[in-house]
């Protein structure tokens, strides 16, 4: 019996190496160990069929597999590892083949062809490029399903249309990127997209909210600590920094940093090191740095709220994404997939927007952007009934226009919960006009620390539009 260790147990790198020759599989085999994968033999097509269908297959990571097998030939094993495994990097071997035997291996889906005798180097160079090219092609996948699952909007108008060539003039370069536009427009989805159209997609994409954590533990959060450096501290911590090594950091809501983290940020991007809270040294990075907010950064420096050499270290490339109201087009195409999105997330039957209730949709200002419809519609879709999306089904958002009408009189709602959110969203959308925008004052009356006030608007769909 074939003996796999699982993926999951972050097991040496497994490849299968099929082939009838004796010799053939204690060479290579022995090859392969030296460079400290862990190899597993089988001498015909069929019993590597059967390994790919074992639990224990999804732990082979690349097969070797021989053009000529007895029995089932090494064309036919490779369409059959194919249909069981697309993601299975696969290299075809031969001592006697023909152009058109290639030929027909790459339309099956081979990775690459190597004819016997096997030049070892030549070999691990092989190995080592459809393992690296595996993993590309895995994180990449990851990272589309993360935007299509949820974290993504269409660009039907034409403000997202100029976005959108933007982002792909800027994607494949080092460029650092400021995003700018209001909470809930989808500066953490264009992050992502432009790290996915990157050459860094393959490594880390590292969030970091900067106005969701305590002044006194950012440093840490993205810098990392030593054991002791602070109560609490029990084990050392690498940082989000040290994290995204290789890859993208993106520091949402950068004008909440306190003017001493902006310091050390702006160090930290000069000379490609961080240092660690408490001590311990330097440790070189290679991160590619995108931030966003929802601030004025210019009026911010001249008020003398954040540092001007740092604003130019991060805006190499300024992008503004557009509120939902600049782009009216979007609106009914986002709903209508975030609905069918949801519906299928959720096991619920189809559904669709009637009349009544995307007119409703369309005379709304949107001020929490593509969050709050997003919110909105996972709403309808859980507590709606019938096929057709009515008004009723956007109780907090008919509410809302109903308050505007006439603010002593209460719309019906679907349970208590929708209307503790309309009360919620209208007293707090109060206090930050009473307050002028100061979220710290807001926080302070309401009784809410400020990064557990910021939670919850970003919850409710608000829009902190400070001053």
């Amino acid at each position: 019996m074939f003996s796999i260790q699982h993926k999951n147990m972050r097991a040496p790198t497994t490849i299968l190496l099929v082939d009838d020759e004796p010799g053939i599989r204690r060479s290579l085999g022995e090859a392969l160990k030296d460079e400290g994968y862990h190899v597993v033999k089988a001498e015909r097509g069929e019993q590597a069929i059967d390994l790919l269908n074992n639990p224990d297959g999804e732990g082979l990571q690349l097969m070797l597999l021989d053009v000529w097998l007895p029995g089932q030939d090494g064309l036919e094993t490779l369409k059959q590892a194919k249909q069981l495994r697309p993601d299975l990097p696969v290299v075809m071997i031969s001592g006697h083949s023909s152009i058109d035997t290639a030929l027909q291996a790459t339309k099956l889906g081979a990775f690459d062809f190597l004819e016997k005798p096997i030049d070892l180097d030549r070999l691990l160079l092989v190995v080592g490029n459809a393992l690296r090219q595996s993993k590309l092609e895995q994180e990449n996948l990851r990272l589309l399903a993360e935007v299509e699952g949820g974290r993504f909007f269409l660009a039907d108008s034409p403000a997202m249309k100029r976005l959108m060539a933007d982002v792909a003039l800027v994607a494949p370069t080092e460029g650092r990127v400021l995003l700018t536009g209001e909470n809930g427009s989808g500066k953490e989805e264009v992050a992502r997209l432009i790290h996915l159209q990157s050459p860094r997609a393959g490594a880390p994409f590292i969030e970091v909210n900067c106005a969701a954590i305590p002044e006194e533990l950012i440093e840490s959060e993205l810098f990392g600590h030593q054991r002791g450096a602070f109560t609490g501290a029990m084990r050392d911590q690498k940082g989000k920094f040290r994290e995204a090594d290789g890859g993208t950091l993106f520091l949402d809501e950068v004008g909440d940093m306190s003017l001493k983290t902006q310091a050390k940020v702006l160090r930290a991007l000069q000379e490609g090191r961080v240092e660690p809270v408490g001590g311990g040294g330097a440790v070189g990075v290679d991160v590619r740095v995108i931030t966003a907010t929802n601030k004025d950064l210019a009026g911010e420096i001249t008020r003398g709220r954040f540092r001007e050499d740092l604003y130019f270290r991060l805006a190499v490339v300024p992008l503004r994404i557009p509120p939902l109201r600049e782009r009216p087009e979007d609106i009914l195409p986002l709903a209508e997939a975030f609905i069918s999105r949801i519906a299928r997330q959720y096991g619920r039957p189809p559904r669709h927007l009637g009349p009544e209730a995307k007119d409703t949709l369309l005379r709304h200002d949107w001020p929490g952007n593509v969050r709050e419809l997003k919110n909105l519609m996972e709403r309808a879709v859980i507590l709606g009934r019938g096929s057709e999306i009515g008004p009723r089904d956007l109780g907090p958002l008919a509410a809302r226009h109903i308050a505007e009408q006439d603010p002593f009189s209460f719309p019906e709602f679907a349970n208590l919960r929708d209307a503790k959110d309309w009360f919620e969203t209208q007293y707090l959308q109060r206090e930050m006009r009473l307050q002028n925008g100061n979220m710290t004052r807001v926080a302070e009356r309401v009784g809410m620390d400020r990064s557990n006030l910021y939670k919850r608007l970003k919850t409710l769909g608000i829009e902190p539009r400070e001053s």
